[in-house]
């Protein structure tokens, strides 16, 4: 039998992105699945925008108070029918085939849970499309994520992921963490002996942040959840995990070198990474603007992810903090 497949959204809001989330989803080549929408407590009624599809796709429609993104996905996992869930974000794109290739290889890729990329699509504005490749690329923490090159050491993001049901219920499903549920997910599969797999056909196009206010708060918070998931699985820390902090604290130190000493050599190797960053997204996205926007971007990332970082390594490792007591909002009782 082909593996059987429920699409899990959990949602808040983004009643538009949901729309064209949906849409895509009408034109699979396989339309053997099932899609379970479950509302985490949004301000606005989701119902019409999803009755658009009544008869178009097998879709369930669900409820609930505000738990944030993990619970509300084990919310929806739990009415699940089929044997994979299959969680993608509300705020992204699939391509026509996006189930077709996940079942085809599920049947040839041996694992427990798979994850796929995120990519920019042609549609997207200059600052989506700068955005995406910060946080994608190898030279940022986009490439720190895992690839293709390390299949059993992939970490499945849940804007992108898959899990077999029974694998899913035997963990526990998603943590309390609200920021960084599906890295945790991950290791947490790895330390009970599952297996996971990136699928490189399975890429999805994926919004994030249009407003780099938000891009910085949202990376801050992302750097603040690492030693949190450094501290709960010990036995898959990194020291890439500290590049950015690395960064942050370098570039200060280049500043201090060159107005106390005189001298400019730190800031020269700030200057080549920026050279770098710029020619690599301007041959990648073939535009300039956009290249101009990704150092921009890269710079925000590194410094909002390195700060929070740090913030997060003394008060955990320093002051001895519990991580629910140093970061509340970053947890949610279940």
């Amino acid at each position: 039998m082909r593996p059987t497949i429920s699409i899990v959204v959990a949602i808040f809001n983004r009643r538009d992105e949901l729309f064209e989330l949906l849409n895509s989803l009408t034109f699979q080549t396989d339309k053997e699945f099932e899609v379970i929408i479950v509302d985490d407590g949004s301000f606005i009624d989701l119902k019409p925008t999803i009755q658009n599809f009544d008869g178009i796709l097998d879709v369930r429609y669900f409820r609930k108070e505000n738990s944030g993104p993990g619970l509300t996905r084990n919310y929806g996992a739990k009415r699940a029918q089929n044997d994979w869930l299959l969680f993608v974000d509300s705020d992204v794109i699939v391509e026509k085939d996006y189930i077709e290739n996940i079942k085809k290889d599920i049947e040839t890729i041996s694992c427990d849970a798979f994850g796929g990329a995120d990519k920019a699509h042609k549609g997207f504005n200059l600052m989506q499309k700068a955005i995406s490749y910060s946080m994608t690329s190898v030279f940022t923490t986009g490439g720190i994520r895992g690839n293709k090159k390390a299949v059993s050491r992939f970490q499945p993001r849940s804007f992108n992921m898959g899990v077999k049901k029974d694998v899913f219920e035997k963990i526990g499903g998603f943590s309390e963490m609200r920021i960084g549920e599906d890295p945790d997910l991950s290791m947490t599969l790895w330390e009970n002996g599952f297996t996971t797999a990136f699928f490189d056909d399975i890429a999805v196009y994926h919004k994030r942040r249009v407003d780099l206010g938000k891009f910085s708060k949202q990376v801050y918070q992302f750097g603040c959840a690492r030693p949190i998931l450094n501290q709960r699985h010990p036995n898959y820390v990194k020291i890439s995990f500290a590049f950015p902090t690395l960064f942050m604290l370098g570039y200060i130190l280049g500043f201090i070198e060159y107005f106390i000493l005189g001298r400019g050599i730190i800031l020269a190797f700030y200057g080549l990474y920026t050279f770098l960053v710029f020619f690599h997204a301007m041959f990648v996205t073939k535009n300039i603007s956009i290249a101009g926007m990704a150092v921009i971007s890269t710079y925000i990332q590194m410094f909002s992810y390195g700060y929070g970082f740090l913030k997060s390594w003394v008060l955990l490792n320093i002051f001895r903090m519990k991580p629910e007591d140093a970061f509340p909002k970053h947890f949610h009782k279940k």
